[in-house]
């Protein structure tokens, strides 16, 4: 499979300028693969699309260009200065495939929702792509209101053609998105296509998506951690973490309200890991001062034999964007496979990527690793 499109949400964000970077190099071959798990034979033996034929194309509201972006990231040493040099001419040809982004109050959601769909048509038109993945990488929101209570598709365009505006802004995009044809990643814990009527959406146009809320960092390591507690009958009394951001990440979390949906995603995960609730604040704080970096210390206490009281403490130091850009390479790759292979609706084999897998309570990264390899080997062998 050839021509697979890349339509950023937050095109020149963090997250989306550092992929964008490290496909361009890795094409160069100015870069490796590492922490691409697409790359790993387990994984690439789905029949995965190559990355020579991928086009990146986005919606950004805010202002500047994926050059200035990049030449930010590297300053802040989340890659090499030179790339952001060497590849000016393609960033510059990538940041002219980017549109601006919908704007709260500016139109009706109908009437932005119809833009949005057209320009993925056209990207894709333009480009020849047999495949276009929307990838959610705009800032997080608050958790979503009544959104249940669109509980089906007729109900939602109904609102719409009203004049109502009954969706958060990302499951905006989804709605366009999968209106389009494209499929869809929820990499944030934004409400993105979990509102009922865009489950049924996707269905019916045939379209796979997933998410949510990409585990990148300490997450990640407590997913290693709570399966080996579960498994020697240790009893986790409480388990307290203070996470500190900087960038523009670590400034939309400092908003309690936007804060709500990933302290949320992060605490489900290890409670349904041990089985039981767990004692401990999980505190988020922004530091201007990190930049693209963050830090979070864990507190582990521990019951063990005859009672005795034990802790464990670690500290995950790291760069935010590079930890995600390969996995959002990754997650386009994978999401491309299953829309080809005729898979629509939400993907819970890929839960291992994500702190809140859709359609799926297991959160053991090992357990989500072993259904995400079962799924690449029918994907490879539906191939033949």
């Amino acid at each position: 499979m050839s021509g697979v499109g890349i339509w950023f949400v937050g095109a020149r964000g963090s997250v989306a300028t550092t992929t964008t970077v490290g496909l361009l190099a890795i094409r160069s071959r100015l870069a490796g693969h590492t922490g691409m798990v697409s790359e790993l034979p387990e994984v690439a033996a789905a029949g995965l699309p190559a990355l020579d034929g991928v086009v990146i194309g986005g919606h950004e509201v805010a202002e500047g260009t994926l050059g200035k972006r990049a030449e930010e990231l590297s300053a802040g040493g989340v890659f090499p200065p030179a790339l952001a040099t060497v590849l000016a001419g393609d960033l510059a040809a990538a940041d002219e495939r980017i549109r601006p982004g919908v704007v709260a109050g500016q139109g009706t959601q109908r009437s932005a929702a119809d833009r949005v769909e057209a320009e993925l048509r056209a990207f894709r038109d333009e480009h020849g792509l047999d495949r276009v993945v929307v990838v959610d990488v705009s800032s997080t929101e608050p958790p979503a209101g009544d959104v249940a209570a669109l509980a089906t598709l007729a109900q939602l365009e109904a609102a719409l053609d009203a004049g109502e505006a009954p969706l958060p802004g990302s499951s905006l995009y989804a709605y366009a998105a999968f209106r389009a044809g494209c499929s869809y990643v929820a990499f944030t814990p934004s409400p993105g296509p979990r509102v009922p009527a865009l489950a049924e959406l996707a269905l019916e146009r045939g379209v796979p998506w997933a998410g949510s809320d990409a585990k990148t960092g300490e997450t990640l390591v407590k997913t290693v951690l709570g399966p080996m507690f579960a498994m020697r009958a240790l009893k986790v009394r409480s388990w307290s973490s203070v996470n500190l951001l900087g960038g523009g990440d670590g400034q939309t979390l400092a908003d309690p309200d936007n804060a709500a949906s990933k302290i949320a995603t992060k605490a489900n995960g290890l409670e349904s890991i041990l089985g039981h609730p767990v004692d401990g604040p999980l505190h988020i704080d922004y530091v201007p001062d990190l930049g693209d970096w963050k830090t979070a210390w864990d507190l582990v206490s521990f019951e063990g034999f005859l009672g005795t009281r034990m802790s464990m403490q670690f500290t995950w130091s790291g760069c935010d964007s590079s930890l995600a850009a390969p996995l959002v390479l990754d997650l386009v790759r994978l999401v491309a496979r299953a829309h080809e292979l005729g898979e629509a609706g939400p993907m819970p084999q890929l839960g291992f990527f994500f702190k809140d897998p859709v359609g799926s309570d297991v959160h053991a990264l090992s357990t989500q690793w072993d259904a995400l390899v079962a799924w690449c080997d029918r994907a490879g062998r539906g191939a033949e």
